[in-house]
């Protein structure tokens, strides 16, 4: 269908694209910007006047819970086009199959596109390497443990030595297997309140391991989910040194401080646990400048009765799809950072992270360049809406923003050029 998407301001982090123009979308993919082909009639035409036309979110950290659909639903109201699904499913995806028909019944679906991560070891146990090169040809951007540490460093290493032969990339979460078994971060809140700790030691011990085994073995490593100042720097250090490494944040990092933990709130209960003021400082610092090279929702759906337990028996989880690019505006506003810039860490900056897994469609998303597949999304920047747990379409309804008011509401999704969503 030919779509034409007429008066709103355009905004494009990987051209530096941004002013007002229409966009023309036919088979799927960005005609033109600005200028129409006198050959170009529109079957379908949207009014985005004081509107922001972006590209798709593309977000690095999507656990799709027990409802495929409803999820996919939330992302694409959330104007998230592209998900990475880390291999903690049930089950776990460490055979071909299994992540062949996790594809197939997401394509069906034609909402957000889903890549998904290979479990690196089998059942995440850390003993046996998993099938790499048959996980990749099924559809896998990259292999890693989601939130399982990696006990035995010699299979890591093995690990990478065969990643960086064959140019397969790994996700991991720093977190040494004995020093991360806490639910708060190691401080004062955390002793006040009687709970076990996490110290920046269980993040920086894992980081120096991993470091050491990329310079070793020079295998690409995406780190998920940096919590801590210390995990910032070491992760600046090492980008300088030329490490193959990327890295990325979550909301609920970026935004809170273990004082919201309050009076044992367990909506708080997330992985990474969330640290202090310094941290959270450190880790917009560094999105901002770009030694983190993402932000991603860590959409974790968990339901009513696992949150219902006190809070160190809790579920740790939130849903975060719907509240990605909400947040980001949030973060933007209050820290002076240019929406384009703003926009990137959402879009172009993770697509960027996988990379090559992506083959010829690793330049097409994240961007609204000509030619590229029309993943779009378009929102009211001065929109402002309450985070209610009745509107969310996830089935997860705990999020830690409960109450919150956001600015930015996405009034449609495109996907390959199709309508997805719409307000």
């Amino acid at each position: 269908m030919n779509i034409l998407i007429q008066g709103g301001r355009v905004i494009d982090p990987a051209s530096g694209l941004d002013g007002v123009a229409d966009v023309a979308i036919a088979d799927g993919k960005i005609l033109s910007i600005g200028n129409m082909p006198d050959t170009f009639t529109a079957e379908q035409t949207m009014d985005a006047k004081g509107c922001i036309v972006a590209p798709g979110l593309v977000d690095l950290s999507v656990r799709l819970g027990g409802s495929l659909a409803s999820e996919l639903s939330a992302a694409v109201a959330g104007g998230v086009t592209s998900v990475v699904c880390p291999p903690d499913t049930e089950p776990v995806l460490d055979v071909p199959g299994l992540v062949e028909m996790l594809r197939y019944r997401s394509e069906r679906l034609q909402q957000s596109r889903v890549f998904p991560l290979g479990a690196l070891t089998r059942q995440l146990q850390g003993e046996v390497l998993t099938e790499m090169a048959a996980l990749t040809d099924a559809g896998c951007v990259g292999f890693g443990q989601a939130d399982v540490p990696m006990a035995n460093t010699q299979t890591l290493q093995r690990a990478l030595q065969y990643a960086s032969t064959f140019g397969y990339s790994v996700w991991l979460r720093p977190q040494e297997l004995h020093l991360g078994k806490g639910v708060a971060a190691s401080g004062a809140m955390a002793t006040r309140l009687g709970l076990a700790g996490v110290p920046v030691a269980a993040e920086t011990i894992a980081l120096h391991t991993i470091f050491e085994l990329v310079r070793s073995t020079q295998a690409r490593v995406h780190l998920c989910r940096i919590s801590s100042a210390a995990g910032v720097e070491l992760m600046r250090q090492a980008k300088a040194e030329g490490l193959p490494v990327t890295c990325d944040v979550s909301i609920n990092s970026l935004h809170l401080t273990d004082l919201d933990i309050g009076f044992f709130d367990s909506r708080m209960r997330v992985t990474p646990v969330l640290r202090q003021q310094r941290d959270r400082d450190a880790l917009r610092a560094g999105l901002a400048d770009g030694t983190i090279d993402a932000l991603v929702s860590d959409h974790s759906p968990v339901d009513e009765d696992a949150k219902a337990l006190p809070f160190a028996e809790s579920a740790p989880g939130a849903t975060g799809l719907e509240l990605l690019l909400s947040l980001t505006l949030k973060w933007a506003a209050e820290d002076g950072v240019n929406l384009s810039d703003a926009l990137a860490t959402i879009t172009r900056r993770p697509a960027t992270v996988m990379g090559s897994a992506l083959g010829a469609l690793a330049a097409q998303l994240g961007t609204l360049s000509i030619g590229a597949v029309a993943d779009i999304c378009v929102f009211d920047a001065q929109a402002h809406w309450l985070v209610d747990p009745s509107v969310l379409r996830s089935r997860g309804k705990h999020s830690p923003f409960s109450g919150y008011e956001l600015p930015g509401r996405v009034r449609a999704t495109l996907v390959g050029g199709a309508m997805a969503f719409g307000a």
